[in-house]
């Protein structure tokens, strides 16, 4: 009795055999593809879609001493806003062979140290968190990795390395003013209780009181989801005369994903938006601006600021240094500041 067929692994000889090149090219190709010309990546890609062969990274990186990950923490993959981020910094590291690895923190304090420990542990090349690292023991740690760690989607003086983003506080304050300018002078806010959603808050109230309007009323979402939005905005939406509240007409939402849940409810209860209740969210997403009527928010650059880090991270790991944290360049020349402001934009539509 014959025993049967069991088909040997492919190995990089194997890639390289059939490619026509050297096991060194190949393994060149899928540690730093960016340094290969492109017909020898294509010739080593059709190569291994042929013979299945399935690279190594595990031993590669334990010789090269290097991991070809890049972490990625976000608070929520629950929240879309997110993944234009995702995107950019994958886009950015792709063309140099780097892996993206995503963590979710749930926006707990515990739950972004212990999976900071946990990537650490994988060595990345470097490390981008959506948020500031706030926690000192955490920010000691991360110095002493001497990798990049890039923080995002805020502002600080006080970076642990460099941070590109946008002002919370004056996001809030911002859109505020439009409110305002639109009559409305009974204003809520809804948010969560992660520091970026409680700084658009602040924002929020203190443009109010410089224009001398009644204070804000604030709901705490229990979520970033649209059914939490929901619930937010039944609490605010239903008039308490006995406790002397006036009737709101405008709703600052944190987050779009809280503000189509805003919508949702108002049309559930016969609403009308803007009409009774103004609305407006954050992140301009695409499907606010499918809604009838259509969600006015603040626009992000929530792609440029995943593929800007990218491209930091591939600049530091080029051997560019970081920057004074004032701002003035002390190597990369496409800016390596550690502070990046990238901005806002109010981007008024149907809903107020």
């Amino acid at each position: 009795m014959t025993k049967p067929h069991i088909p040997t692994k492919p190995r990089i000889e194997d890639v390289a055999a059939r490619a026509g090149i050297s096991a060194i090219t190949v393994s060149r190709v899928l540690r730093a593809p960016a340094k290969v010309a492109p017909a020898t990546r294509a010739r080593v890609a059709a190569a291994i879609e042929a013979l299945g062969y399935i690279p190594n990274l595990a031993a590669s990186g334990l010789a090269s001493r290097r991991s070809g990950i890049v972490a990625l923490l976000v608070p929520t993959i629950d929240n879309a806003v997110f993944a234009p981020t995702v995107a950019g910094l994958s886009d950015a590291l792709a063309a140099a062979g780097l892996q993206l690895l995503l963590g979710d923190y749930r926006y707990s304090d515990e739950g972004e140290r212990s999976l900071v420990r946990a990537l650490v542990g994988r060595q990345p090349e470097a490390l981008v968190v959506v948020g500031i690292v706030r926690d000192a023991a955490l920010r000691a740690m991360l110095l002493r990795l001497a990798i990049p760690v890039i923080e995002t989607w805020d502002l600080t003086e006080d970076p642990v390395d460099t941070i590109l983003g946008f002002s919370n506080y004056e996001a809030g304050a911002a859109i505020a003013r439009h409110l305002l300018s639109r009559g409305r002078s009974h204003l809520a806010f809804v948010g969560g209780t992660d520091q970026r959603a409680r700084a658009r808050g602040e924002g929020f109230a203190a443009a109010i009181a410089a224009a001398g309007a009644a204070p804000p009323r604030a709901e705490t979402a229990d979520g970033s989801t649209i059914a939490a939005g929901r619930r937010a905005a039944a609490k605010l939406l239903v008039a308490s005369p006995q406790g002397g509240n006036e009737i709101i007409d405008g709703i600052f939402f944190s987050s779009d994903g809280l503000a189509i849940g805003g919508l949702i409810e108002c049309r559930h209860r016969g609403i009308a938006v803007p009409g009774r209740v103004a609305i407006a969210g954050l992140g301009d997403l695409e499907i606010g601006r499918e809604l009838s009527p259509s969600l006015t928010t603040i626009a992000i650059p929530a792609y440029e600021i995943g593929r800007r880090a990218g491209e930091i991270v591939l600049a530091r790991l080029a051997g560019a240094p970081a920057s004074d944290p004032r701002g003035d360049p002390c190597g990369d020349p496409r800016g390596s500041e550690r502070v990046i402001d990238l901005g806002f934009e109010i981007v008024a539509r149907e809903s107020s």
